[in-house]
């Protein structure tokens, strides 16, 4: 696939103010229409038809800003990161890689739908490179290098990723203790043939509705990390 309009829209070059009359509508605008429709309906609910009709101009209007609509959506998709966490106060790398990862489940739960646009062979915008950028920094005080770093946030981001597919369309981000809530009724009628799972799900219910998950296996990631790093 030829990314070059992808990269172009993502990565404009500084260009002169424009004469001529002020346009009606602006790139931002299209932006976060999109936005709002994937928040609303879903990724499948943003068309450039509907863009349009939100916007009240013509579908023909919108590609003067953005050559298709998978060109913008990459767009959409960077936007909707939102801006990395400052990590410079955090004790150690270990605590600023946590912050990072807390601070990107925080956006992903936020916009689901941002899960399917950020798979595949494709450019990073500003803003996902930022979060990248902050990522790797945080692991500059160990021995890891570059590539291993950048293997080291792709373990995190895939960790995020499983929770957030997850919790997609749930009121709570903690799916393990719904779940265990919803199988208390089942294991008590079945503890003897199930003994394990019904201590374990009794436990996750009873967890005071912290993300179990997200906590510990982002723990034990960092764990293996620093037993890596460090060596």
């Amino acid at each position: 696939m030829d990314h070059r309009e992808t990269v172009a829209l993502l990565w404009p070059e500084e260009q002169g103010v424009k004469r001529g009359p002020k346009p009606r509508i602006s790139l931002d605008q299209i932006v976060e229409t999109a936005i709002g429709l994937a928040d609303a309906d879903g990724l499948d609910a943003v068309t450039m038809q509907r863009i349009a009709d939100r916007l009240g101009v013509t579908k023909m209007s919108l590609y003067r800003y953005a050559p298709g609509k998978d060109e913008l959506l990459a767009l959409v998709l960077d936007r909707a990161l939102g801006t990395p966490p400052d990590l410079d106060d955090e004790p150690d790398w270990r605590a600023a890689l946590r912050s990072w990862a807390l601070a990107l489940h925080t956006e992903m739960i936020k916009h689901p739908w941002a899960l399917t646009l950020s798979v595949g062979i494709r450019p990073f915008g500003p803003k996902e490179l930022a979060w990248t950028e902050v990522g790797l920094r945080a692991l500059r005080p160990t021995s890891l290098d570059g590539a291993a770093r950048l293997d080291a946030l792709a373990m995190i981001v895939w960790h995020v990723r499983g929770l957030v597919q997850q919790s997609a369309g749930q009121a709570s981000s903690n799916v393990e203790a719904g779940v265990a809530d919803l199988m208390a009724g089942v294991l008590s009628r079945h503890a003897d043939r199930y003994p394990e799972a019904s201590a374990a799900f009794t436990a996750a219910a009873s967890s005071g509705g912290q993300d179990a998950a997200l906590d510990f296996g982002l723990d034990r990631i960092l764990d293996g990390l620093a037993g890596y790093a460090d060596r």
